[in-house]
């Protein structure tokens, strides 16, 4: 009988906890579930408490987690129970995603839903399906993580399961669309999660939610409203701090960084990596330490922008985080052409171009925002296709109770046109939808041709710069060899470089393509600005290009102080107002 009740008592822990929450758990709380522990002998039900110990520490103490992990495995190995190894599965695929091991973390997730679904356990599955999804994002393929995402939706709402797994897999999708920036889509998903958390009281989660939302407004340069929501949501993090906290610090950063408040940026970057040794995993330790080294770049730090950037490409890789390994790699390159060491520049940036072309070609944000066009498109389908059944079985019950044998011709007439009717509607929306689709696959193509074009421009403004710089090395080492050609090498290095200086001939090639792409942007400029100089004509290029004052500043390998008085100075000489933005402006004509 005691067992019974002890077992009961767990069934009730059971349906109120959440699996993967980020809150920290007293000691009480867990003194109180080992203390249920040790009052039941059934093997099955200890299983069941350690995974709910394991998976209210995991977020907060991996250390303490990993204890718990270990304790089901050796129960495991003795039950021998489906039930059991797939309990261990889900956990121990929790603990590798902690661990930024995500690989592991797939394999054991896809063990689990197999040993969950064998035993009829479906409310178990959405949420694992979400996690292979995310192990998925930080492995670069994203085209399989938004699939793994749709389908916990589906189940969701099919077996009616858990709130929580609804609105993680709404993040998570949002989370995808935002990696290949459609925002739009993303935002809508946000929109989506944050509904379920209000209405179902989720305020730990709805974190999450707030911070995504944040970073969508931060990545369209809505700067006042990503830190409106960032700030609402450190306030309340703090009240119960875990590994969001650490996030969050973080995406502030990032703000300021955007602003470049570079000194308020770095401010909260260590915060987070402070927070971070408590609250904590090594791929947000990998973003936070590359966050700090490239506000280091941009202060021309050089010393500590490489320690620090170096030391987030080892975590990259010890991960297998390709995403992060991308622009850790670019920034080395960054770093290094700012030290004026162009071999290693260039090894690096061959590095990133090479792994940017394995997984985040244009084609493939082509076929993902593809996968969100279908996945709307026969969310509507379904959707028709359920009221039509509905209506067909209500017209059916109808008929039935009311009709009379006389008029049983005239109502299945009725019936049939309406019927009719309906399909003909169906039809005629399947028709418009599947337009709409083609529409939407025609800007897509568009799209890619014009991102091409833009490609093949930067491409060769680089390749001109590196042909000359591998020139300039090359005469550097004959004067190293043969120390009496000294004076002749010399003169020749010196006339390189004026003639580099004065001719810029890559610089007059990438304009030709840039007007091609930009509808000669630079003969407007010209047109309606007569005195704007060639100097001032290559910023007003580059901010046309979106890029950020930190950015120009290591292009052109001056300080960002200076990029800033020459957009004051521009911003003076075409009679903007204050209240205008420059780049704004640019962009408009």
């Amino acid at each position: 009988m005691f067992c019974k009740k002890a077992i009961l008592v767990l069934f009730i822990i059971f349906n109120y906890a959440f699996v993967y929450s980020q809150k920290s758990v007293s000691d009480s709380k867990i003194d109180s579930l080992k203390n249920i522990l040790n009052s039941t002998d059934n093997l099955d039900s200890k299983v069941e408490i350690y995974n709910q110990l394991f998976t209210t520490t995991i977020s907060t103490d991996q250390n303490k987690a990993k204890v718990f992990l270990d304790s089901i495995q050796q129960l495991q190995q003795v039950t021998k129970t489906s039930f059991s190894k797939a309990i261990y599965n889900k956990c121990e695929g929790l603990y590798a995603y902690y661990q930024s091991d995500f690989k592991t973390s797939i394999s054991n997730c896809e063990k689990a839903i197999e040993l969950f679904t064998a035993i009829d356990k479906p409310q178990q599955v959405p949420d694992l399906l979400n996690q292979i999804g995310v192990g998925l994002k930080y492995l670069g393929r994203f085209e399989e993580a938004i699939t793994y995402h749709q389908k916990a939706v589906e189940m969701v709402l099919e077996i009616k399961g858990n709130p929580k797994d609804l609105a993680r897999s709404y993040l998570n999708m949002g989370n995808v669309m935002a990696e290949v920036k459609n925002f739009d889509s993303s935002t809508q998903y946000y929109r989506m999660a944050e509904d379920v958390c209000l209405e179902n009281n989720m305020n730990q989660y709805i974190l999450k939610v707030w911070g995504n939302l944040a970073a969508n407004f931060n990545d369209i340069k809505d700067y006042s409203t990503a830190l409106t929501y960032y700030n609402k949501s450190i306030e309340l993090s703090k009240k119960k701090p875990s590994i969001d906290l650490t996030r969050l610090y973080n995406n502030v950063g990032v703000v300021y960084d955007n602003l470049e408040n570079y000194k308020e940026a770095k401010k909260y970057y260590l915060a987070a990596l402070k927070s971070s040794e408590k609250h904590g995993e090594p791929q947000l330790v990998g973003l936070i330490t590359r966050n700090i080294g490239e506000t280091y770049l941009a202060e021309r730090n050089y010393t500590k922008a490489l320690a620090f950037i170096n030391k987030s490409v080892t975590i990259a890789e010890e991960t297998n985080n390709t995403v992060r390994l991308i622009r850790g790699n670019k920034m080395l390159a960054e770093v290094y052409s700012a030290m004026s060491d162009y071999k290693k520049a260039f090894e690096y940036n061959k590095l990133y171009n090479k792994l940017e072309d394995s997984i985040r070609g244009i084609q493939i944000k082509e076929r993902i925002n593809d996968i969100e066009v279908k996945y709307q498109t026969e969310k509507k389908e379904t959707e028709i296709a359920l009221q039509q059944e509905e209506i067909n079985t209500l017209n059916e019950k109808s008929r039935a109770d009311n009709l009379k044998k006389g008029l049983f011709a005239g109502g299945m007439f009725t019936f049939l046109a309406v019927s009719g009717l309906l399909f003909f509607g169906f039809r005629q929306r399947m028709k418009k939808n599947r337009i709409a689709r083609e529409k939407q696959e025609e800007i897509y193509k568009k799209e890619i041709a014009h991102k091409q074009k833009e490609l093949a421009s930067q491409t060769l403004h680089l390749v001109q710069k590196n042909t000359f710089i591998q020139e300039l090395m090359q005469n550097l080492e004959s004067i190293k060899n043969s120390p009496e050609k000294f004076k002749m090498e010399f003169r020749r290095i010196v006339m390189l470089l004026k003639k580099e200086n004065a001719s810029d001939k890559d610089w007059e090639v990438f304009k030709t393509y840039f007007s091609e792409v930009h509808n000669d942007f630079d003969q407007k400029l010209r047109t309606l600005y007569p005195d704007i100089s060639e100097k001032e004509l290559r910023l007003a290029t580059f901010l046309r290009m979106n890029l950020t004052t930190k950015e120009i500043a290591a292009t052109l390998n001056v300080l960002p102080d200076s990029i800033l008085k020459s957009k004051y100075r521009l911003k003076k000489k075409i009679g903007l107002d204050k209240e205008i933005d420059l780049t704004s402006f640019l962009n408009d004509l």
